[in-house]
This record gives structure tokens, sequence and C-alpha cells, in this order.
């Protein structure tokens, strides 16, 4: 007897874990890999993030928690938004999540209806997609290229009269473009204007090269900011992060959040606190970065990667490949088996276009991006 499985779990899959899987099987069989595939930073957590958590860890402190999270890195998080960005957030606004991806879960739910309609641009994080499909609402995916620095505007939202959403990350994945302070401010007042939710993915915060990147809850009272201790922080597997949410939404996201996560992991909410405390730490890790960005713009071109995308923050950089296949996911397995490089193909990213584009992360160490860069430029001759 065949009993039926519900459509919302058919959504697409996430191709780069796919990547991720094959590059460890190749590892599994004694093959050598150069990991440029997954959006993940090399190092651990901060020092004084282990010892906070081991100190809590003995003192017993691993109960459940309030669904918004410990007071104490509610408020921490709300002294970051003043030290960092010059911003007063109150702490009865910040919302402790099991990660960004829960802080995308709760939002969405508490702010569209089955059947809303919510902009994200292309290329773009795959999840929001997949994640809106999953839950009853309709992703509506808006093109962007390098005219627009990878962004969208208010002149191509016009296109889309009937939105009740947008999300928008700055730094982007897979790009790392960002927006500029006047552009994000435009974007939030075009939104608030058309009444439409603005959704500000900051998770790669903390994490650019030329400029600092901007919060959102500085320029719209009715934006949802999803921030995250994964990237800056380093803290992957902590599955750690916050939302600032509108006053009048901290408290249906509470009770949904109840329901749902009950809480954030205990060990991990005392291990937040402490890392505002390691930002030199984790700038070290962003002058690293920059180190690596430096080398593969230069070297990349040398391969025949000449089409890339500004990479204003984050760890990636997104290239055209046009010219160079028009098969991207069957590309990258070639360049995975003839050269042990993992990257990952644009279909992740943008369901349309994404046959032509390819991903590079930068997270790891500088001498692997040394070598990678000399395999893609053999490879390629």
């Amino acid at each position: 007897m065949t009993l039926k499985i519900a459509k919302r779990g058919s959504v697409a899959p996430f191709i780069v874990m796919d990547v991720m899987r094959a590059a460890n099987e190749r590892e599994a069989r004694g093959g050598d890999v150069i990991h440029l595939e997954v959006g993940q930073p090399s190092s651990g957590a901060p020092k004084g993030v282990l010892e906070a958590t081991q100190k809590a860890l003995m003192s017993d402190k691993v109960g459940y928690t309030d669904a918004l999270g410990i007071v104490a890195l509610r408020e921490r998080i709300a002294r970051y938004y003043k030290d960092y960005y010059g911003v007063n957030v109150g702490a009865d606004r910040i919302v402790v999540t099991t990660g960004s991806s829960s802080g995308f879960l709760l939002s969405f739910l508490a702010a569209f209806e089955e059947g809303d309609k919510v902009g994200l641009t292309a290329p773009g994080y795959p999840a929001y997609r997949n994640i809106l499909k999953a839950l009853g609402y309709i992703p509506v995916e808006i093109p962007v290229g390098q005219e627009t620095h990878f962004q969208p505007t208010p002149e191509i939202l016009a296109s889309y009269p009937d939105l009740d959403g947008l999300i928008v990350a700055s730094p982007g994945n897979p790009t790392g473009s960002m927006l500029s302070r006047d552009d994000l401010t435009t974007l939030c007042r075009y939104c608030d204007e058309k009444k439409i939710r603005f959704i500000s993915d900051e998770i790669y915060h903390g994490i650019t090269y030329d400029k600092r990147a901007d919060t959102a809850v500085e320029f719209s009272e009715n934006a949802i900011i999803i921030n995250s201790f994964s990237k800056y922080f380093s803290m992957t597997g902590w599955r750690l992060g916050w939302m600032v949410v509108p006053q009048n939404m901290v408290r249906p996201i509470e009770c949904l959040a109840q329901n749902m996560f009950i809480s954030a992991p205990t060990l991990s909410q005392f291990g937040g606190v402490a890392a505002f405390d390691c930002i030199e730490e984790a700038d070290r890790n962003v002058a690293l970065y920059a180190k690596n960005r430096e080398l593969l713009l230069n070297e990349l071109p040398k391969a025949g990667f000449t089409k890339l995308a500004p990479s204003d923050g984050a760890f990636y950089i997104y290239s055209e490949i046009s010219h160079l296949t028009d098969d991207a996911e069957n590309f990258c397995k070639e360049i995975l088996s003839k050269t042990g490089v993992a990257t990952t193909p644009g279909v992740d990213f943008d369901s349309a276009r994404g046959h032509q584009f390819m991903r590079f992360s930068y997270a790891g160490s500088f001498d692997q991006m040394v070598e990678a860069a000399k395999r893609l430029q053999v490879f390629l001759k």
C-alpha cells in the first residue's frame, strides 16, 4: 500500500549540497578535493565562544529558554546595532532563531497569507524560493544583472505591481553584490509606499571589503531583518541566528516559534553572547577572505573566467561562463572529476539563466585558493 506524499516536499534540491556530497565521496575514495563549492567559513568558532559554552555546559544551563531567546543575548544584539550601525533597536524587537533558516520560515509565516506573491532576485539564494513554495506562497523571480549591480531597483519592481513581499540580500549570495546606502534607502521607501513587506537578508554583514553594509532597520520600521552567527562569526553548525522585527510582529512570531521550535539551542545562545566580544578574531577571518578574493579576482580571468560579478562582500565570486559552456552543472562535474576543485553551478541560484553561470566560494585557506587557481588554469588550457 502506497500512501500519499505531500506536494510541498517536491521542491527543488539544493544543488550545492549535492556537489558537496560528490566532493566528499571523492575524498572518501582517496581523491583530493579543494572545496570552493560550499558557503562555509573554514575557521571554527571564536575562542571566547568555546569558553562561554563550556562554562555554561558545566553549570548545567542547557534547558529550554524563552522562545524569543535569552535576555542577555537579545540585549547584546541590540547593543551591537548601536555600536556597529549607530542605530537604536530595542531588545524587545530581537528574536533569537535556530539559524537564519528558521528566521526565514518565521518571517514568511508571520508576514504572508497562502497565495501571496513574494519577489526575490535571480540569481539569488535558492532556499528563499523553495521555502516559499513549500509554505504555499508564490515566489516571483526578478531577473537582475550587471546593469543594476545584481540588485533590484524601484524601476525593475514597477513591472511587478502585485507583490506582497520582497526579499533582498546585501551582500548577496551568489554574487556578493551590495546595495549602496542611497539605493537601500530608496528601496525601503518604495516598499513602504507600495505596502510591500521588505525582508532584508543581512547574514553576510561584517564580511565586506570596500565599505560597511547598511541595515534596512535604519530606513524602514516595517522591514524584517534576518541575520546569523554562521558567516561572520564562523558558527555554521551552532544553528544560531536572529531577527529584528516590527513591534507588532513580535508576539505573532513568538507564538509561532513556541510551537515550531520551542527555542534556539541553549548552549549556542550563551556562545552568541560571547561572540560579540570576539570581533578582532572575526575580522582576522575577513582579512583572510579579502586576500583570497584578491587572488581569485586576479587569477580566475587568466583561466578564462573573464565575466565576473562584483564581489563587494560575502565570500563568493559569480562568473558567467556562456563562452565556455551552456551546461554549468556538467561543467562543474567535469572540473571536479579532472581537477578535484569543487564549484557550484549557477542553476541553484537562477532557474532561467543559471546554466551559464557558476559560483566560487573563497572561504578556505589562501594556499587552497592558489592551488585551485593553478588547476583551473591548466584545465581550461
